[in-house]
């Protein structure tokens, strides 16, 4: 087959603060064929997004430093002796690219339609006129809807889902022969995720382009590759077709990333990480004990919420408000020692349900009892006592843990506030303990939160949490953005708790498979409403409403799973 784009020997390093260099990726080399889509997938840090930045020139020049015996040959021309006023007529022509985050990509003082248009004027020559019609029709065809209106739109108004899709339509603007897709899914909900998956699948066969897409969700992988490039640690660990990978993977490490993804037809005791998997003996998952999970008669019910909603005042015009209801009427029990999994759309409620249990949003209307309390109607001061008994973990540590506090200080913070310990050397004494408990080393207490892994910082987040000795946890998109590998890592930190404090969770999440490990019991919601709860095994097996079965439809299956179809 007639390779498009062949990455030979790409060796990049970096210069770091004080003069060191840091290898990047090391002598990889790899091709990807006209018309086809190769994956490249492993953990962050891995190199697969500095491998497709290096393509297309987008690396830092102060930083990057590519060797010069690496090659990049785009139909036999070698990208990395371009000119730069050469690969200005590449980029967004020929090769196009889809960043993971678009918000970041997109700018928010243009409207989507000039930002679509700009690119046609600049590679195609069109007249402002023919631009804005040839925009409209893109807008149309990735899937927006009323796309003569969403052209004078804002990258604000619009959804996630959205935004990349107006990504998606700059990126096919003028037909490019190579589409580099950087985690174009990571944080999207599942729906949203399937639809945009099929759109890219769609618009390559329309368009017979070729697809580097790059991702750590070997799920995803399996249902779109041809080929997979595995990557760790800045080399190829392996690499082949789809059915080689998914069947009968080489390395461990390449197993190792199949087997630490939750998966929605085993629920082992404990995931998988990827340091089982790297020994000579290496594991065995067959051989994984299964954990059952789901509500029993007898639970005590620890938190039992009834007929719970929240309106939003959103403005129209300059005097007008309009009332918009987030959640409507949720009704729900939490057991102790139990997780109650809320799955949905963005924009179905969860979040709000979560926050508003937290009174971070003033509840319009219901009742949410602890210990027979109704929390709603405590005042400030006696809903104090409390909020050492209901604790959340965001999704984003990083912007929940004060940057200018060390670890100590965001640990020693809350248990001052609450009188926790009898005096600062107790306290110290049981956040060293707590940090320990959740896998952290115990200089992390003198360091701040920029010096870690994402993985890490969510794992302050939760000892934190952890200095209350809550009863509830509410876990909001806790693993949504980490590797395989972390997110497993967490998850069984999560199980630990729970196994030996007895924790109930709330676990908000848009992964399905996320859910069904970690649930015993499942809430789906949708635009405000409860649809469906029932235990997570019976919810999956025999859903019973229609936007529960789009939902688990919509589910990455994987390569396995599909040809087993």
């Amino acid at each position: 087959m007639e390779n498009i784009l062949q990455v030979k020997n790409l060796d990049v390093k970096f210069r770091l603060d004080g003069g060191a260099i840091f290898d990047a990726v090391k002598g990889t080399s790899f091709d990807i064929p006209r018309n086809s889509t190769v994956a490249l997938v492993g953990e962050s840090g891995s190199g697969k997004s500095v491998s497709a930045m290096s393509i297309v020139r987008l690396l830092p020049r102060e930083q990057a430093i590519i060797s010069a015996q690496s090659e990049v040959l785009f139909n036999g021309e070698n990208l990395l002796k371009a000119t730069d006023a050469r690969m200005r007529q590449i980029r967004g022509k020929d090769i196009s690219v889809i960043f993971q985050e678009p918000m970041s990509s997109l700018n928010p003082v243009f409207s989507v339609g000039n930002q679509v248009s700009e690119v046609l004027r600049l590679h195609m020559g069109m007249t402002k006129a023919q631009a804005w019609t040839r925009s409209e029709e893109l807008l149309n065809e990735v899937g927006i809807p009323h796309p003569k209106l969403r052209m004078n739109s804002f990258p604000h108004e619009l959804s996630g889902g959205q935004q990349q899709r107006v990504m998606i339509a700059m990126a096919i603007a003028c037909e490019p022969k190579l589409l580099i897709a950087d985690e174009p899914t990571t944080a999207l909900d599942v729906t949203i995720q399937k639809q945009i998956l099929d759109l890219i699948a769609k618009l390559q066969e329309s368009h017979h382009m070729s697809v580097l897409f790059i991702t750590h969700d070997l799920a995803v992988v399996g249902e779109i590759a041809d080929t997979v490039v595995v990557m760790q640690n800045g080399e190829i660990k392996e690499q082949g077709t789809a059915k080689q990978i998914f069947e009968s993977p080489q390395h461990p490490y390449t197993k190792a990333l199949l087997m630490c993804r939750p998966n929605v037809s085993r629920r082992p005791m404990r995931l998988p990480v990827i340091e089982d998997f790297m020994g000579t003996a290496g594991l065995q998952p067959e051989h994984l004990a299964q954990r059952h999970r789901g509500y029993a008669p007898d639970d005590e019910i620890v938190l039992e919420v009834r007929n719970l909603s929240k309106h939003f005042q959103l403005k129209e015009g300059l005097f007008k408000k309009r009332d918009v209801p987030a959640v409507k009427g949720a009704t729900f029990k939490l057991a102790r020692g139990k997780t109650l999994g809320l799955v949905g759309e963005s924009g179905s409620g969860k979040t709000t349900v979560g926050l508003t249990l937290m009174r971070l949003h003033s509840a319009s209307g219901g009742e949410v009892l602890f210990d027979g309390v109704d929390l709603l109607k405590l005042s400030e001061k006696d809903f104090m006592k409390y909020k050492r008994r209901i604790q959340i973990v965001f999704q984003n540590p990083y912007a929940s843990l004060n940057p200018r506090f060390t670890v100590g200080q965001i640990l020693l913070e809350p248990m001052n506030i609450h009188k926790i310990g009898k005096d600062e050397q107790e306290r110290v004494q049981m956040a060293m303990a707590l940090l320990k408990r959740v896998g952290m080393p115990e200089v992390s207490f003198y360091k701040y939160p920029h010096e870690f892994s994402g993985g890490q910082r969510q794992r302050i987040a939760i000892a934190r949490c952890l200095t209350m000795k809550p009863d509830v946890l509410i876990c909001d998109e806790s693993v949504s953005a980490l590797d395989v590998s972390v997110q497993a890592q967490v998850l069984n930190l999560l199980q630990d708790l729970q196994d030996e404090y007895k924790m109930s969770y709330i676990f908000i999440s848009h992964d399905l498979a996320v859910v069904k490990y970690i649930s015993d019991q499942v809430m789906v919601m949708s635009e405000g409403d409860v649809v469906e709860v029932a235990n997570s095994d019976e919810i999956y097996l025999n859903p019973q409403q229609e936007y529960t079965k789009k939902l688990l439809g919509s589910i990455p299956k994987g390569w396995q799973e599909e040809k087993a179809a």
